[in-house]
């Protein structure tokens, strides 16, 4: 597949600022998140597909932080995508201390009635682009002694009817996080996994999911309140973090609890509600 030319703005000297990627920056828990790292002094690397949302994030966090800024459009629904968005972070000579592999989304529907390509892309964006740049960026990390973040859910930990893919692809994000936290122990990176609940975040818009039991009708946290703790976590170099108690006590149930019975449960939750 031909992926587009990245497009790149920047400013600002950034030779005084640690540099932070975040991938799935224009909205929701990516640009939250954004914010968390051009407020702790980050220069701000922004990916994401829609540049303009980029530009307009890019001018408020410099104007706001006094931080370099830089955007380069991106599409992790490519199969060259990541090794685009690499090369491109490369070339403009700049090594990461941190590395946030948030981009991601979701398909809300029955499985056997759903199209294909949707989620194959959603597979892409999920799994394999989490893959590759941690693979490609793990040299200068190792340099930096930086951080990783991988924007899992609380979907990781048990099967989803109604949501099947994406279910499935948050827990190979969270196996993959832990697992290579666990190899890395001892080299100064840290990895950690971001595990939220549903959150007000134009995350179900995209799923097309406004009709499910889990979120219809429901106050959701933020994305900023998840951002805001999944930095903090990040920062202290845990393994897997679950914002809010309720989400933690949740996917420690399903430890106890027969995965049938949590199946079945998860089906009851998720399924779509007409009135």
């Amino acid at each position: 597949m031909n992926t587009p030319t990245p497009q790149i703005t920047q400013a600002h000297d950034t030779t005084r600022h640690p540099v932070a990627l975040i991938t799935g920056a224009s909205s929701g828990i990516g640009r939250a998140l954004a914010a968390q790292f051009a407020a702790d002094g980050h220069h701000v690397v922004l990916a994401a597909r829609r540049v303009d949302a980029l530009q307009a994030l890019a001018d408020e966090l410099q104007a706001r932080h006094g931080v370099p800024a830089t955007v380069i459009g991106a599409d992790l629904e490519t199969e060259d995508g990541a090794r685009a968005l690499h090369a491109e972070v490369q070339r403009r000579g700049l090594t990461l201390n941190a590395l946030v592999n948030n981009a991601g989304y979701g398909t809300f529907g029955e499985f056997g009635a759903s199209a294909l390509e949707p989620e194959l892309k959603m597979m892409q964006v999920n799994m394999a682009s989490v893959v590759v740049l941690s693979k490609l960026f793990l040299p200068d990390l190792t340099v930096t002694r930086g951080r990783i973040l991988n924007t899992a859910s609380t979907a990781a930990f048990q099967p989803g009817p109604y949501m099947a893919v994406y279910y499935a692809t948050k827990a190979f994000v969270l196996s993959f996080s832990e697992a290579l936290a666990e190899e890395l122990q001892g080299s100064g990176v840290t990895v950690t996994a971001l595990c939220p609940g549903p959150t007000a975040s134009g995350f179900q818009d995209k799923a097309d999911m406004q009709a499910s039991a889990l979120v219809k009708g429901k106050k959701l946290p933020t994305s900023e309140e998840v951002a805001a703790a999944g930095y903090k976590a990040l920062q202290r170099g845990q393994r897997v973090y679950i914002p809010g108690v309720m989400n933690w006590l949740m996917a420690q149930s399903v430890r106890f609890t027969p995965r049938r019975v949590v199946t079945a449960l998860v089906r009851m939750l998720s399924r779509p509600v007409t009135a």
